[in-house]
């Protein structure tokens, strides 16, 4: 039987119709942020022969080395979002302080914030790599955005979703009302819907974990994921598969489809964590708690932490309830 075939566009606008209320100007920030993923998609899918592989020789405020394809990331969707008057500010893992919106060009009422192009050391090797952003109301009434905007729980989330170019380029977004993917047709130029309403599988099938830092784990660390591997006596259980790829969107994007649990713990070397609260670890908890999944920093859950600075570190549990819930018992019980 003929499939019918639904556009990201019309899927956004038939959302709209659900607020007689909407004026169209989430609907259109939303579609804007996908044509900038289609832009980056194109430039990954022909990066070696568009000579934007490689080290730019700058560093960025997390002391990264910038890949040339995280700078044309960046510079895309701050461009593509800079002169629509649909945002007040933005913020990216690329610069130290927010990014603001030119006031000749009007100012709106959201704020988005974005890790272009998470996993960017695996550009060079041709792994998978994606783009996180988020979305809130600004809180400020008037006025350039301000840092105060963008400092806030992910309770007061709008939408938020992640892009993945990999074998092929999937935009997966929720604004509360369901996790929805579309797959990019490179003939057509269009996203499609290849995946609605989607949910955590029951029954997870993977741990994904760096267990190259394993020696500067926590004891709680440590027995958890012994407990996954089903090597804990005291609560045995059949052991999950081990998958680590080491970009943040791919790992948690494989697990959001087959079910399991991704771990970036805080260690001796970073007891506060790694990954950034407010672009990675927020988004992807707002995704993974509609897709009936949960996400944690080892003691509460993400959406709950207030974030105290634009790059706040954060470890993360992400994946299947039960998992995370496990992951926080062993935390409590044995880091406290």
């Amino acid at each position: 039987m003929y499939r019918q075939v639904i556009t990201i566009e019309r899927h956004i606008t038939e959302q709209q119709r659900r607020y007689p209320e909407a004026t169209g100007v989430f609907s259109n920030l939303l579609y804007d942020i996908a044509l900038a993923a289609k832009l980056i998609a194109r430039e990954t899918g022909r990066a070696g022969l568009a000579d934007i592989l490689g080290r730019t020789g700058k560093v960025n405020v997390q002391g990264e080395q910038q890949m040339k394809l995280d700078v044309f990331a960046h510079e895309t969707i701050s461009w593509m979002n800079s002169y629509t008057g649909r945002l007040a500010v933005m913020v990216s893992e690329e610069k130290e302080h927010v990014i603001p919106v030119p006031e000749e060009y009007g100012l709106g009422k959201y704020v988005l914030v974005f890790d272009p192009l998470d996993g960017s050391s695996n550009i060079d090797v041709d792994v998978s790599i994606g783009t996180i952003f988020a979305i809130y109301r600004r809180l400020s009434k008037e006025g350039p955005g301000t840092v105060g905007d963008c400092l806030q729980k992910g309770r007061r989330l709008v939408a938020a979703g992640y892009v993945i170019y990999g074998s092929s380029t999937m935009m997966v977004y929720t604004t509360g009302q369901g996790v929805h993917g579309f797959t990019l047709d490179p003939s057509l130029g269009e996203f499609l819907l290849s995946h609605e309403d989607i949910r955590m599988p029951a029954e997870p099938r993977y741990y994904s974990v760096n267990h190259g830092h394993e020696r500067y784990w926590s004891t709680g660390t440590k027995r958890f994921v012994r407990w996954l591997q089903g090597m804990d006596e005291d609560l045995p259980r059949d052991p999950l598969s081990s998958r680590y790829i080491g970009s943040l969107v791919a790992d948690f994007h494989r697990n959001l489809l087959e079910g399991g649990v991704f771990c970036y713990p805080a260690d001796i070397r970073h007891p506060r964590g790694k990954l950034r609260l407010v672009y990675e670890a927020i988004p992807l908890a707002f995704i993974v708690e509609e897709a009936g999944g949960y996400a944690s920093d080892g003691y509460r859950n993400i959406l709950d932490v207030q974030p105290e600075n634009l790059h706040h570190r954060t470890p993360l549990f992400i994946g299947n309830r039960e998992l995370v819930e496990r992951a926080e018992e062993f935390v409590t019980r044995y880091d406290v």
